[in-house]
């Protein structure tokens, strides 16, 4: 669902309702502007104009927004006009929020709060400390969001705007949404909602509506939350606010979506991108056609348990680009299909500048491109996924982001090196094929001790220790079966293993047990958890993929199957919490961490990616998921999605935590280990 934060305007004091942004209002009023630009003198009402017109670009091209705005911004300077000053830096702060430079806009942003501090314009320091807080909740910094908003509502209560009061609220209840405080989510947006049905005032009505029913949706509630979803449409259309009925129906869609029903989730979404198109919102033309490429993909993704999803999905009316008309109805003109129109999204949002549509779209299309078996451009874009992942965030927040990418994707993997060295591979495998030598390439630092004996010479004159050693070392890096291909043939092919179960851990305490510990001792400590967290996969046929700074990865159920994948990865994760809570309590969290893990089954390709330093590793949207039930768990807890449950619920003892909302995946049931 698509959130409406609202932004608070100090040039009339109306009402933002955009997604990040601001209110468009559409290219016939900016044909209009231009017209009149050249006819004003250098005064006022040309600042006006000039702010004006930064406003209307700021959903169809921001960058032009901002040209415009910085022009406004220099002649109030000029006129030492400071009004005009403080509206400039809120246009410009708006265009930056909508190509999610959020530094800048809180920049801009904070230059026109300090200009009506001075001029004591309490209206307009109210409504501008709010859109403080709105740059801080994108940038996912709640605590200072809520500050703002909090000054805001304060602001607003004193000069009686009851108005303002309404719309802050509802900003203070997205975040406790977003937090998943879904109880205070409520009281926030219920309190907005009586404030607009006591000023008769439709615009609040309908969207506080709309965000109760996104909170429903949230926690599962798909009928009471189409419910009030639905009447927000209504409310939207009764007032004619093209904007807000396209960003309902997209919710609509979203919601439908969930539900499985194809057919009502892609006519929703397709009236959504229909609008954009109408009004030329570029941002949320992105949106639909992402929105509809996502359907396409969840519809292959269920036609091996869902088949009949393929014929409701044509019957729905939508125009296709069919790459194979002879097979419409096949999977692969579904994936062709959606891949297209994510394409087509992110060609759109690149074209405005919008990362968040972006990297979303880069996201999306990696799972796609996974599934069509294209690996490389899998691989770039999530490559690229990340790259606009952190060039949306401040520098702030870019510790956090750095531990959050080692846990959210274990496929995104650099091929630049490696196709790089790919020729030189072949070359140097010809010459040893002649020699009728066995190379292995580029284990990590230790193997390079011994040169360049990264594999095994299979010829007279070297010794079964040297053979053995070698083996010893290649084994305690691969699994066996992929050890015995290499040698075999000098390379490895990846493969698709449908049925395993995947265990991420990570150290709840790591950042400030290692503040109190010195390095030797640190390392140590990680040693010690370590090679007992490996002892215990051992012991029940797990294999150990890697570790990454205080996380641990593994999998069960390759290379081998093993029919008891979830129950044998579920039993080690209850080890390996029983160890770490007996650790602690002998030496205490000053020398030692708290464990959370999390636990998904399903299916992943394995293989190994590179030349140089290369690595045996497992790639999917399972991977992916099991770091959202790590994120998710709790300190000394094992959090396991819905899937798992399925495999283990007559195992194990578990606690039902309802619906919870994942990033990138929406509700996801979740259940704790007993």
């Amino acid at each position: 669902m698509k959130r409406i934060l609202i932004i608070l305007l100090t040039v009339n004091c109306s009402l933002y309702t955009i997604h990040c942004s601001a209110q468009l209002h559409g290219q016939a009023k900016i044909d209009s502007l231009l017209k009149e630009l050249p006819r004003q003198k250098e005064d006022t009402n040309q600042v006006t104009l000039l702010n004006e017109l930064s406003d209307g670009y700021s959903q169809i091209s921001p960058s032009e927004g901002i040209k415009y705005g910085q022009l406004g911004l220099k002649l109030a300077t000029k006129l030492n006009w400071k009004k005009g000053i403080a509206k400039a830096c809120r246009a410009i702060g708006t265009c930056y929020s909508n190509i999610s430079d959020f530094p800048k806009a809180r920049e801009y942003n904070l230059k026109a709060l300090r200009i009506l501090e001075e001029l004591k314009d309490k209206k307009g320091i109210a409504a501008i400390t709010c859109n403080i807080g709105v740059v801080y909740a994108h940038q996912g910094d709640y605590p200072k969001a809520l500050e703002y908003y909090f000054k805001a509502l304060k602001q607003d209560e004193e000069i009686g705007n009851k108005v303002y009061m309404g719309n802050v609220n509802g900003n203070i209840g997205i975040v406790y949404l977003d937090n998943r405080n879904y109880s205070k989510a409520l009281e926030y947006f219920n309190k907005a909602l009586k404030i607009g049905e006591e000023l008769r005032n439709k615009d609040i009505i309908g969207v506080m509506t709309a965000n109760i029913s996104d909170c429903y949706m949230l926690v599962g509630d798909y009928e009471k939350g189409l419910e009030y979803s639905l009447a927000a449409l209504k409310i939207f259309e009764e007032t004619g606010d093209k904007q807000r009925v396209m960003i309902a129906n997209l919710n609509i869609g979203n919601a439908y979506l969930k539900q499985k029903n194809d057919a009502l989730a892609i006519a929703y979404t397709r009236n959504a991108y229909k609008l954009a198109i109408d009004i030329d919102d570029q941002m949320y033309v992105a949106m639909g056609l992402l929105n509809i490429g996502e359907i396409y993909i969840s519809n292959l993704q269920d036609t091996m348990t869902r088949p009949k999803r393929i014929g409701n999905l044509m019957e729905s009316g939508v125009d296709t680009y069919k790459l194979d008309s002879r097979m419409p109805q096949s999977k692969t003109a579904l994936l062709h299909d959606g891949i297209y129109y994510m394409e087509k999204s992110l060609a759109v949002a690149k074209n405005i500048g919008a990362k968040l549509i972006i990297q979303e779209a880069y996201e999306r299309l990696a799972a796609a491109y996974t599934l069509n078996g294209d690996y490389k451009k899998a691989l770039e874009a999530y490559d690229n996924h990340h790259a606009f992942k952190d060039s949306i965030f401040s520098q702030d927040n870019k510790e956090q982001m750095v531990k959050l990418e080692m846990k959210d994707q274990y496929g995104r993997q650099r091929l630049t090196d490696s196709l790089k060295a790919a020729e030189k591979a072949k070359i140097a495998l010809i010459t040893l094929q002649k020699q009728k030598t066995y190379t292995y390439f580029g284990i990590a630092g230790i193997i390079l001790l011994m040169g360049f004996s990264f594999f095994i010479v299979k010829e007279r004159g070297k010794s079964e220790a040297a053979r053995k050693q070698s083996d010893g070392l290649l084994l305690n890096i691969l699994p066996e079966e992929v050890a015995e291909e290499l040698k075999s043939t000098g390379t490895t092919t990846a493969k698709h293993y449908d049925h395993v179960t995947v265990l991420f851990t990570d150290f709840v305490n790591f950042t400030q047990a290692a503040e109190q510990m010195d390095a030797q001792g640190l390392i140590d400590e990680l040693h010690t958890c370590f090679k007992m967290f490996d002892e215990i996969t051992d012991k029940y046929n797990i294999e150990k993929i890697k570790t990454i700074g205080d996380a641990y990865l593994a999998v069960c159920g390759l290379p081998t199957a093993d029919v008891n994948h979830a129950e044998n990865i579920v039993k080690a994760a209850k080890e390996i919490t029983m160890f770490m809570e007996d650790r602690l309590g002998k030496m205490g969290v000053e020398r030692t961490f708290q464990v959370r893990i999390g636990i998904h089954s399903g299916s992943v390709v394995a293989g190994i990616v590179g030349v140089k330093k290369f690595a045996y590793d497992i790639w999917g949207d399972t991977v992916n998921t099991a770091a959202r039930m790590e994120q998710n768990s709790e300190a000394g807890r094992i959090n396991i999605s819905e899937t798992t449950y399925d495999l283990v619920k007559d195992k194990f003892a578990c606690e039902y935590r309802g619906g919870v909302e994942v990033k990138g995946k929406g509700v996801m049931k979740m259940y704790f280990v007993g």
